[in-house]
């Protein structure tokens, strides 16, 4: 093993370099480093043994210590994993650790970082909780945006699941999930990770039951995929979606929006940026955007979890 090339007690008195670094400034880093330590040390009381008859014998703190350092050098590791999302090789290297101690602390650390933002409240409510609680979360705000995000994996080699992650929007393979956020750019809800072929209405009206007023004092706004939300759910007045051009007939080959309807979307569209915005503040964390190379299905999931966790810290959001 190498000696580490980063120098964490020092990164961490320069703000733009931690930026560059972990996509945090250092006060965001020193709200999330406090109540990582905490959770880091519950974990460690865990039983590791598999067993749970079995407890652990040695003292907590004893043995070989973290080849990683103390509880804010572990925060910077996986940060720094998420907002550059280099390879295991790569990471080993930078923080002087062996390919396979790279990977341990990447699963270990992981969900003490989950953890870590849910106790600080700042995790997006995902649409498998429960509907009147994220009914609830809707109702508390003015508009809510929602969108859907695409995120390039490796290519399958089996065919099947090649077929299945295809996207042909974006000519790749892909994972998707629906966001809806607010107009100050925070992530309310995530849905979960699905694969690339599936078209965002469709997806969008198995996380959101028909039946359920959802928009009944909240103002929703959408883009053109989602086409039919209008006539599918209850209080359309309350829904905003952009005017579609109308297709070329031999009566009318080269059809246009009158001028309200131009006006009207681009309304639509000043409000709705904010939600475009969101996303690109999630993929501020390059795990977001290099294509992923990580072959355990949760990860795909954990790491868009990770990241708009991260980016409401940021916006110093809290779900309630």
């Amino acid at each position: 093993m190498t000696p580490p090339f980063i120098n964490v007690s020092e990164v961490l008195t320069d703000d733009r370099q931690l930026r560059s670094l972990i996509g945090l400034g250092r006060d965001d880093f020193e709200k999330l480093s406090n109540e990582f330590t905490s959770c880091l040390n519950k974990d460690r009381r865990k039983n590791r043994t598999g067993n749970p008859k079995k407890y652990r014998q040695r003292k907590v703190g004893g043995g070989r210590k973290p080849a990683l350092g103390p509880p804010e050098n572990q925060l910077f590791f996986i940060l720094f994993y998420l907002k550059n999302y280099p390879t295991y090789d790569v990471l080993a290297f930078t923080f002087g650790l062996s390919r396979a101690g790279a990977f341990q602390s990447v699963q270990r650390l992981l969900p003490v970082l989950k953890q870590t933002q849910k106790n600080l409240h700042v995790l997006p409510k995902r649409t498998t909780d429960d509907p009147q609680e994220l009914l609830q979360l809707i109702e508390s705000v003015d508009r809510v945006l929602i969108d859907a995000t695409e995120r390039p994996l490796q290519r399958p080699q089996k065919p099947a699941r090649q077929k299945k992650h295809y996207s042909g929007k974006k000519g790749f393979h892909t994972v998707k999930n629906t966001t809806v956020s607010d107009t100050n750019k925070r992530v309310l809800i995530l849905g979960k990770t699905v694969p690339g072929s599936q078209h965002d209405y469709s997806l969008f009206k198995e996380e959101f039951d028909q039946k359920t007023d959802w928009f009944a004092s909240t103002k929703a706004s959408t883009d053109l995929g989602y086409q039919g939300i209008k006539t599918d759910y209850l209080s359309p007045e309350n829904i905003d979606i952009p005017h579609k051009k109308p297709r070329p007939s031999k009566q009318n080959p080269d059809p246009q929006l009158t001028r309200q309807q131009k006006r009207e979307n681009r309304r639509i569209g000043r409000v709705r940026v904010s939600v475009e915005h969101a996303i690109g503040g999630m993929k501020t964390f390059r795990v977001l955007t290099i294509r992923l190379r990580n072959h355990l299905k949760s990860l795909a999931d954990d790491f868009i979890f990770a990241a708009a966790g991260l980016w409401n810290l940021k916006n110093s959001f809290v779900v309630q």
